[in-house]
Order: structure tokens, then sequence, then C-alpha cells
């Protein structure tokens, strides 16, 4: 590469001024950490989500940002995201996939097929149904970045969470596959995997887990850290720094990539 072409040192880590970007699931958890750091970087910023409380919260500390309740899982309902967000930003740079949920705990004979469905529904096709729609106003754009949001279940797998465990590794497959449809576009898309997130939907998931296999929450969250090189949860914090490099000019040629922000998950 010419010394013409890259960043000069104090942009390297800089985003484009007004970078517009849509965040689904973005009032709360990992999405607010993203929707926060960016609006602090100057992007121009669009959320969604499921959640009426996490909105209005999420609208009264950004009044200037979009702000849409919307299902990922339903057509109708991310048809109507895009249009509002063209109203409020114009266009898209960058499309944050986000949105997703815990799934079941249990055997797969005890899982009930409406969970497994919703599952899959929220997890992986609604980052299809984004995409979708997303795409043709990225290219207007004259290109930018996909980031999707998979989990260290999308490199192992996980038992008695198998619905959530198949959706993530589907998020990846969906990522290369569209690196490699979208790379001559100069789109560049990439999947961040985040490992045992502190907060309360991380909570939950020990929890269920401990009340399935008869053992303390303690015990059950020592386990979970054993598995984990640096023995820590990592923060929602943690994942959106993520987000800033990779719509930085620092990642401008990574694309294509399953990136861990886990303390390095050794197993699951």
């Amino acid at each position: 590469m010419s010394e013409s072409n890259m960043p000069h040192s104090s942009e390297t880590f800089a985003i484009a001024p007004e970078l517009r970007v849509l965040v689904t699931a973005g009032a709360s958890g990992i999405g607010r950490a993203i929707s926060d750091v960016l609006l602090a970087h100057g992007a121009k910023v669009h959320i969604c989500d499921v959640s009426e409380a996490f909105l209005d919260d999420f609208r009264a500390a950004h009044p200037g940002a979009g702000a849409t309740k919307a299902d990922v899982s339903s057509d109708a309902d991310v048809e109507r995201l895009f249009e509002e967000l063209k109203g409020t930003l114009g266009g898209l740079d960058v499309l944050v996939n986000n949105a997703g949920i815990a799934g079941p705990t249990g055997g797969v004979e005890e899982i009930a097929p409406a969970d497994w469905r919703r599952t899959i529904d929220i997890c992986l096709t609604g980052q299809f149904l984004c995409a979708h729609h997303a795409v043709p106003l990225i290219k207007t754009a004259g290109g930018g970045a996909i980031i999707n949001l998979s989990s260290a279940a999308g490199r192992f797998g996980y038992a008695f969470r198998t619905p959530y465990s198949a959706a993530k590794w589907g998020v990846i497959g969906f990522t290369q596959s569209l690196a490699k449809e979208l790379g001559p576009a100069n789109i560049r898309v990439n999947a961040i995997l985040p490992g045992i997130v502190e907060g309360p939907r991380m909570t939950g998931v020990i929890d269920a887990r401990a009340r399935q296999v008869g053992v303390s929450y303690a015990d059950m969250e020592k386990t979970y850290l054993d598995r984990i090189s640096l023995r820590r949860m990592v923060s929602a914090e943690d994942v959106a720094a993520t987000v800033v490099f990779l719509v930085s000019a620092a990642g401008r040629n990574i694309s294509g990539q399953s990136l861990s922000v886990d303390g390095n998950v050794e197993a699951l």
C-alpha cells in the first residue's frame, strides 16, 4: 500500500463525519452501548427496539436521533423501520444487526417448536430482513459496512441452547456469504462474537442453566467463567468499541471476519 493511501495517524480511528447508522435493538444492552458511542463520535443514528420504555429512555437521552418501535422478525415492521429511517437519515452507510434473544434453555425434546422458530426468526431471519432493505441504500451511498452480532455460541456447540447456537452459527455463514457478495460494491461485512456479556440477559441465561442442572447460581457462574481464558465477563462497551473500530478508517480493509470479543471463551 502506498503512503498516500494510508490514513494519517490522527485519523486512523476516526469515523466519517455524520456517518449514517442503523442499530437494531439499539435502546438497551449492547445495542444501547453501540448507539451511545457512535453518537458520541458524531454519527447520525437511527435505532429500533421492541420496548417502548427503552425507546422512551433513548429518545430522552438523544432527542436528535431516530427511533422506531419494530420487531426485526416482522416483514411489515422492518419495511416501516426503513421508511422512517429514510426520513431521519436520508440514506444509510452502516447497518448494525444487533437484535437477538436468548431463546429457550432445555433439551431438544423439551424445546417447543414455536420457541425454536421464534429464536431463529429474531436472531437470524431478522438480520436477513434488515440487510435486504439496507443493502440498496448502502450501495447508493457508494459503499459502507454491515456488522452482524453473532456470539461465542456461533463457534462452539452449546448444549441445551440449540436454537440460539444454531442461529448464531447461521449468522457466521450469512456474514461470510454477504462479504463475498457485496465486496465488489465496497460494502464490508463482518461479525462480532461477544462472549459472556455482563448484564441482566446473561444473568437470566446463567440462572436458567443453574436451575436446569440443579446447582446454585454462583456455582454455575463460576463454571462459565472457568471456561474463559481471562476469567471475566466482557462489557457491552467492549463490543461497542469494536463496532467503532470496524466503521473507522482503521477497519477499511477488514471484511468477512468473525471477531471474538469474549476474553477467549474456550468452551461452552
